[in-house]
């Protein structure tokens, strides 16, 4: 199973047995950090290692077998390979000794069909440089960067440094504040925060994390507590927030406390602004009144953890939906970036969590399928707001006036 945790950059590495892919990993990553054979095939499984690259940053190399392999386990390698497309941000094809043809086409259509630029590197070029021949037959199916590259003498290292510091999509790193087009340097912005079984231990969970550090970065003043001091909060301070952001478990009860006229959303649908699909979230969520005996529902969680009988996603949620809609439904659940189910249209809603531990291009990729087939998606935030009857005022601080 393909797992996404880590919200840096993911470039992936792809193409044909003995290219050398792994040796061209080593060389730019200045560590021996894929296993490098003579023999074709030495790579299987995609293997996934957080690096530095001198020039870019940090980011994730994703090393996969030969899109050439062979036999019926090297056709279960190819297919994870490409099923780790659908993980990456950029994506290098490495070709050598002029060697331009029906796998390395596959590829690109893959490359078109996710959506994921890329650039090609002639490895080998020590033993044979690039053939103007081979830039022609490239150039009949693509514009993207040709470099000439030798992970023996490092030939053409700066080169394709700069290549992928110009291809690696800006948004992956380089990320959009969550809240900052909603507040004002000196506003208040209230954290309302439940500790219940789910919640780590000694510490916060990343979202409620990645929002104090936003908040601040925004110059504003952080303000966090239970949601059992909440009405406390407001009898006693004098502070009216210009905003409140909640767990959304908690949406039912933080909302008879916050006052109508100040503003109120959830973390789940904060992050689902940043990191999925927001307009068909929004379109899906109120596909709820629709749903009948019988609908099958995909809940999908990024993520792998603990599940324990509060949990969100495996418990709440389907618990939730039933009562809500009276009807005989259906749950399936997927833990993190694993195989979907092969019949997009058997089910009738597919809700994703919030997303906080993989990319942007993850979730996208990862709904992109059901959203091609017109299945309704949602967001486990919206879905909470919804059941709760709040859901067009947790919107309202995204509403542009």
């Amino acid at each position: 199973m393909i797992k996404g945790k880590d919200l840096k950059p993911h470039i992936g590495i792809f193409g044909r047995r003995n290219n050398g892919k792994s040796s061209f990993i080593n060389v730019l990553t200045g560590q021996d950090v894929a296993i490098v054979s003579e023999h074709p095939g030495t790579t299987t499984d995609p293997v996934r290692k957080s690096v530095e690259i001198f020039g870019i940053g940090p980011v994730i190399m994703v090393d996969t077998a030969g899109i050439d392999d062979t036999g019926d386990l090297g056709t279960k390698r190819i297919q994870k390979s490409l099923q780790a497309l659908k993980t990456v941000d950029c994506a290098v094809l490495v070709i050598a000794g002029n060697r331009f043809g029906s796998f390395e086409l596959q590829l690109i259509s893959e490359f078109a069909k996710n959506d994921v630029p890329f650039i090609i590197i002639h490895n080998k070029a020590d033993i044979e440089s690039l053939a103007q021949t081979t830039i022609t037959d490239i150039r009949k199916h693509s514009d993207c960067d040709v470099l000439d590259f030798s992970a023996s003498t490092k030939l053409g290292f700066d080169a394709v440094v700069e290549s992928l510091r110009k291809n690696v999509p800006e948004k992956t790193y380089i990320f959009d504040s969550l809240i900052g087009d909603l507040v004002e340097q000196g506003d208040y912005v209230l954290l309302v925060t439940p500790i219940d079984s789910e919640a780590p231990e000694g510490r916060m969970i990343l979202p409620q994390q990645m929002a104090i550090r936003d908040i601040l970065d925004n110059k504003c003043i952080c303000i966090t507590l239970r949601e059992t001091e909440l009405e406390h909060f407001f009898k006693t301070s004098g502070i009216r927030p210009s905003l409140v952001i909640t767990d959304s478990q908690a949406f039912g009860y933080v909302k008879d406390i916050v006052p109508d006229d100040i503003p109120l959303t959830g973390f789940s649908i904060v992050f689902s602004r940043m990191k999925g699909d927001f307009e068909n979230y929004i379109k899906g969520t109120r596909s709820i009144n629709d749903l009948r005996d019988g609908d099958k529902i995909l809940i999908l969680e990024s993520c792998t953890h603990h599940i324990s009988c509060e949990d969100i996603g495996r418990a709440k949620i389907p618990m939730w939906l039933s009562k809500y809609t009276g009807k005989r439904l259906f749950f399936t659940n997927i833990s993190g970036l694993g195989d979907l189910p092969e019949n997009y249209r058997e089910y009738k809603l597919v809700i994703q969590c919030g997303g906080c531990m993989v990319t942007r291009k993850q979730v996208l990729n990862r709904l992109k399928p059901f959203t091609d087939n017109e299945v309704s998606i949602t967001n486990y935030g919206m879905v909470i707001a919804y059941l709760n009857g709040i859901f067009e005022r947790v919107l309202q601080p995204f509403v542009k006036e």
